[in-house]
């Protein structure tokens, strides 16, 4: 996307008539001629944005969608059309049935979805013969740096609170991290949603803060990334609540050393993310490697372990632990690709 800066002045025309010139350069990029009908919409007190016939009918589609559903339809369909439809930016959505009448199953699966993953978004009419979802959330009230920051640390408060339910034994915390789990889960639609508008609007683009649609991939990457950083301490509480037995505290002491370093890196990376730091993403790569020696350190640990049992959860925790640290390894690449030109640049 290339940006183009004029300045035009503004002229009176007839008895009460203001007029610009729009560049000619836009006119024949997109084939437009004397006499076509350009599209106004007023976003704001200071923002005017134009829009050419051929965009017109898709802007309008955007507003809103319809799914239908057959009786025989599972939930886990149905909720993967509303997030589909949700990242695809409408605005509203309305359920209904393909024939006869939305069943009670069918009815709270579709307001649980609403309520557990789509953030910003409500429930306005509910009844046998459909449900319409309304997406309300401005776009800039939550930016995506907000939104990616707020599920970051959600899910480094699910990692140490899952180790710290299994030191406690402590059930009702280990319900608690998965029960968050949801909440990750809803930021990250939310910012993928924010993503796919960015994309396809020049405006929103630069009003979300990235220089380039290529940046938005980065982002959604790096959105994955912490999706599975959550995914893997909801693993250990269920560890817990399975098993509801605590792990030795001298090897417990040893995971939960290792997850500080996992956690440590991945602020690292995160932080290179924000700053755009090329230099900060390969310290990080780097410093991902020592996770080698927090591994050796709870194996010498088990040594002692007898139990089958036990011998099995510790390298399944260990498991869970280690691949936060390859999570921050993945996102400081990312980085490193979205920012190796800047690089390049100040040592050419």
């Amino acid at each position: 996307m290339e940006e183009r800066e004029e300045t035009r002045k503004i002229q009176f025309t007839g008895k009460s008539s203001y007029i610009v010139s729009l560049p000619k350069q836009w006119i024949m990029d997109l084939g437009l001629k004397q006499g076509d009908q350009i599209r106004m919409v007023r976003k704001g007190s200071s923002t005017l944005e134009l829009y050419p016939p051929k965009f017109e009918s898709r802007s309008q589609k955007k507003e809103e969608a319809i799914i239908e559903i057959n009786s025989e339809e599972k939930a886990s369909s149905i909720v993967r059309k509303l997030i589909s439809l949700y990242f695809l930016g409408f605005k509203t959505i309305n359920v209904k049935p393909k024939d006869g009448r939305l069943s009670p199953i069918q009815r709270n699966t579709v307001k649980e979805a609403v309520k557990r993953m789509l953030m910003g978004s409500e429930i306005i009419s509910d009844s046998t013969s459909g449900i319409t979802v309304q997406v309300l959330v401005n776009l800039l009230e939550l930016s995506v740096d907000g939104a990616f920051k707020r599920m970051i640390h959600l899910a480094k408060s699910m990692s140490s609170d899952a180790l710290l339910a299994v030191k406690e034994n402590n059930e009702d915390l280990a319900q608690e991290v998965i029960n968050t789990d949801d909440e990750v889960d809803r930021f990250g639609f939310y910012i993928i949603r924010q993503l796919k508008i960015a994309i396809q609007n020049e405006h929103m683009l630069k009003e979300m803060g990235f220089r380039n649609p290529r940046n938005c991939l980065g982002y959604r990457l790096v959105v994955k990334n912490i999706e599975r950083t959550g995914d893997h301490a909801a693993f250990i509480a269920k560890d817990l609540l399975e098993f509801k037995k605590p792990v030795k505290k001298e090897i417990l002491q040893k995971l939960q050393d290792m997850n500080e370093f996992c956690l440590a890196s991945l602020d690292e990376a995160c932080l290179a993310l924000f700053k755009e730091d090329y230099a900060q993403a390969e310290r990080t790569i780097e410093k991902t490697n020592d996770i080698a020696k927090f591994e050796k350190k709870v194996r010498e640990a088990s040594k002692s372990l007898k139990d089958d049992e036990e011998i099995y959860r510790v390298r399944r925790m260990t498991e869970n632990i280690r691949r936060i640290s390859e999570y921050a390894s993945d996102i400081a690449e990312i980085v490193l690709n979205m920012n190796i030109e800047k690089a390049i640049k100040k040592t050419a």
